[in-house]
């Protein structure tokens, strides 16, 4: 028996952690975000202001001091730098983690955050190969933490439609893809081009939204792929790809041809054929253009545009009502694992200059 006086300390004390946890959990998910960068700056960060769910509760840079500016600029109530991680993983108001730093530290960041009990949203590509993308899954199943792959293509409307008339059949049978991502990739050095840190060049960085998105689409895993990289600037483009000129192979006789540029023109579409008809979706894969869906099935034409929207606010709340609900999110870690199989697969086609088999990996339970 507990003296009456411990006693009651003890039974005061215990209820206030408890109306502090609740306090916490029951209101929005609170994400510290890992990484200041471009995505962070004018995406990432701006979509918490629009966010029902989310809420920005830290901000973790290399830079200190813009960290402390952006923590102004947006509310986040705390700052830390990379090397003081772990005193945002102490905070109680971070629940997850949004890591938004270059890929090759994807798996640091998500294994610490996972030991700590947070639940984590990753940029994509999930890791630079697939046996990091495992430790990653692995790492937050065993800590009981959620794990989420940031493609916001699976929450934006255009897509979704786009996804709803595949699934519908109206199409037909599924006989050819044309996709491609092209972005002109400022002058000067970047984490981009230092294949130690990004793991690839353009088809890491923008063609994985072909692969995905027709993965996603399609509900279908390629079985080979060729390919063939170029540039006009070697000097530049010494250690990552410039562009990139991929071939799937799917099953039933379905087959993508995808493209992706750093030194192109900013442009992006997605054109499906089928045979009973096709559909295309124009500027594609940008987070801020508006969108054309437009196509021809049975000899009658359809168009409809669609608004830019923040669909990275759609993400994180997708990911917190999982957090909140006790729910996998979709798209979740398998998923980035596969799309970086099969990116594996298109760079060792590339290299050998033949078709090279995909294998895709298995599911965890």
């Amino acid at each position: 028996m507990f003296p009456v006086r411990e006693s009651c300390g003890l039974w005061l004390s215990a209820a206030k952690k408890f109306e502090g946890n609740f306090m916490v959990r029951s209101k929005r998910v609170g994400y510290a975000v890992i990484g200041l960068g471009h995505i962070s700056q004018r995406a990432i960060l701006p979509g918490f202001r629009n966010a029902k769910r989310s809420k920005l509760a830290a901000l973790v840079s290399g830079d200190a001091e813009k960290a402390k500016f952006l923590a102004a600029k947006f509310g986040a109530g705390q700052t830390c730098t990379y090397n003081a991680f772990d005193e945002c993983l102490r905070n109680p108001r971070v629940e997850a983690v949004y890591i938004a730093t270059p890929n090759s530290r994807h798996l640091e960041f998500a294994l610490r955050a996972a030991q700590a009990g947070k639940h984590v949203l990753c940029e994509k590509p999930l890791a630079i190969t697939v046996s990091e993308c495992r430790q990653m899954i692995e790492a937050c199943a065993r800590n009981g933490v959620k794990l989420m792959t940031a493609y916001r293509k699976h929450f934006e409307p255009s897509a979704l439609e786009f996804k709803e008339l595949i699934d519908s059949g109206k199409l037909g049978r599924l006989k050819i893809i044309h996709t491609a991502f092209t972005i002109s990739l400022p002058s000067g050095d970047s984490w981009h081009l230092k294949h130690h840190l990004a793991g690839g060049g353009s088809l890491v960085d923008v063609g994985i939204y072909c692969i995905n998105t027709v993965r996603w689409l399609t509900g279908l895993e390629p079985v080979e792929a060729q390919a063939y990289s170029w540039t006009a600037d070697p000097a530049r483009f010494s250690e990552v790809d410039d562009n990139m000129s991929f071939q799937l192979k799917f099953p039933g006789g379905l087959y993508l041809q995808g493209s992706s540029s750093f030194t192109a023109a900013k442009a992006s579409f997605l054109q499906v054929h089928g045979e009973k008809g096709w559909a295309a979706l124009d500027r594609a894969y940008a987070y801020n253009e508006e969108r054309r869906f437009f196509g021809k099935i049975a000899g009658e034409w359809f168009e409809k545009k669609f608004k830019p929207l923040d669909e990275f606010c759609l993400e994180l709340d997708h990911f917190s009502e999982c957090i909140r609900e006790n729910r996998d999110p979709l798209p979740d870690g398998v998923t980035g694992m596969r799309d970086v199989a099969v990116i594996e697969a298109i760079y060792e086609a590339a290299k050998q200059n033949r078709a090279v088999g995909i294998h895709i990996p298995a599911g965890f339970k």
